[in-house]
């Protein structure tokens, strides 16, 4: 949500607007080189929804010659900015780059394959990275009544968003001190190799939202991604359709970022111990099909089903169930890289080196486009550091989340990225999808180099 205030860039969205009152705005929207801009940022794959772009671009196209050409400088420059799909190395790119015309975009294999990779139909190129990839919140009509949660979990709704969010009397929470908690206990057993993995929130950056008007079909929350699976719960569009009808007129139907971690689904947390020869057991938390999950690649353990307190869980996001069996499997074998199946068929090869880099090699059938393909690869090794080395979401008690902000979940920032390296291999099958086995072929490897500790974060 970056702006020019003056031409220095500002953090739209914690500047009140008395602040700017008789000054210079300037938003994507006015950036003379944005198309260029959105051009490079397609080029080197660094964009995938295309929620935080424009902000990225304005924050890039701030800097002077001489910090765009230091990519440490350009990490520095990205502390205010949040990506949760790229893996920002393909945003570094873009940015020392800097804008270019003269590259081509993508087409209609690189459209497959990011559809494949995200597992929802994604719209690609060089405005994507503008903010023009259609969101659902974008396309609803100007004069649509706004609604939101209240305090108690009823919706309210106002003529404007302000007016929606003064009825609701809600507070946006923070950050806690909480610490994170490993809520399913190891099963009893003389153990090899054992796994705890705690609450993680998918921190996707555009809220769930929808809009509907009277007797119309209501707006899918998936927008421009389907946030690795965390936004499959159709439940919002209902809620637009019903209010719409109620009101008469176009209803927006919109989460704020506490209702997405409250209310969104969460991969869950499992305990894991495995003997030599692979067989053991996987205590999980309930969740429909995480046992079918778990058996795809491990058919050998005997998965136990656990109530707990806490929110919602989902074998909808990223690999859940199978990545993490099929880690502590691959952690078994004496080999320097660690290789991974995954039930698509794709295989996938990751290595970290000593100053902490990940080389990755990737094979999944046909390539329809190699710079969407190594995108999704490098931002999925990057989504599985962050989640064996720092990010949880601390869960009280009762079962609410306290960790409400994006800068709580330990999602590592671009100066906390290694070097990411992908290569990927061609072959004549048919295309399926490859970043998944990267996310598991990187999280093993990761794993692995600190020396299979027993619980993830690492750092909790």
């Amino acid at each position: 949500c970056t702006v020019w205030v003056d031409g220095q860039p500002r953090v739209a969205c914690v500047t009140p607007v008395a602040r700017v009152r008789g000054r210079s705005v300037t938003t994507i929207e006015g950036l003379a080189d944005a198309d260029d801009w959105g051009a490079a940022f397609a080029a080197c794959g660094a964009t995938q929804c295309g929620f935080c772009t424009p902000g990225i671009i304005m924050r890039a196209a701030a800097l002077d010659d001489a910090k765009r050409a230091q990519p440490a400088a350009v990490e520095q420059s990205l502390l205010a900015h949040q990506c949760r799909c790229t893996g920002w190395r393909p945003v570094v790119d873009a940015i020392v780059g800097g804008p270019a015309a003269e590259r081509v975009g993508p087409g209609d294999a690189a459209a497959r394959r990011a559809e494949l990779e995200g597992r929802v139909p994604q719209s690609i190129g060089g405005d994507v990275a503008l903010g023009r990839g259609g969101f659902a919140d974008d396309t609803a009509p100007p004069d649509a009544w706004v609604a939101v949660l209240d305090a108690d979990g009823e919706w309210v709704v106002g003529a404007t968003l302000h007016e929606a969010r003064e009825r609701s009397g809600k507070v946006q929470g923070r950050r806690t001190t909480a610490p994170l908690v490993w809520p399913v206990e190891l099963p009893d057993g003389d153990w090899v190799r054992t796994l705890q993995t705690t609450w993680v929130e998918p921190g996707y950056l555009e809220p769930d939202a929808s809009w509907c008007a009277p007797g119309g079909r209501p707006t899918s929350s998936h927008g421009n991604g389907g946030a690795f699976g965390g936004k499959q719960d159709g439940s919002l569009g209902e809620v637009a359709r019903r209010l719409a009808d109620e009101h008469g007129r176009p209803v927006r139907v919109l989460y704020t970022r506490e209702d997405v971690v409250r209310r969104g689904p969460k991969r869950p947390p499992l305990a894991i111990g495995v003997r030599p020869d692979g067989s053991g057991v996987a205590r999980v938390v309930r969740t429909p099909g995480i046992a079918d999950r778990i058996a795809l690649v491990a058919p050998e353990l005997d998965v136990v089903e656990v109530d707990v307190i806490g929110p919602p869980t989902s074998v909808d996001l990223r690999g859940a169930g199978w990545v993490e069996a099929a880690v502590v499997l691959a952690s078994l074998a004496d080999t320097p890289t660690t290789e991974i199946v995954s039930p698509d068929g794709a295989t996938a090869r990751a290595a970290v080196a000593d100053d902490g880099a990940i080389s990755v090699e990737v094979e999944c059938g046909e390539v329809l486009d190699e710079t969407v393909l190594r995108s999704y690869c490098v931002g999925a090794a990057h989504m599985a550091l962050g989640w064996v080395t720092s990010e949880g979401l601390a869960v009280g008690g009762d079962g609410v989340p306290h960790d409400l902000t994006m800068r709580s979940f330990g999602i590592l920032r671009a100066m906390d990225t290694p070097a990411i390296e992908v290569a990927i291999v061609a072959d004549d099958g048919p295309p399926v999808n490859g970043s998944d086995a990267v996310f598991a072929a990187v999280a093993a490897a990761v794993w692995r180099r600190h020396g299979t500790a027993p619980r993830w974060p690492i750092t909790g």
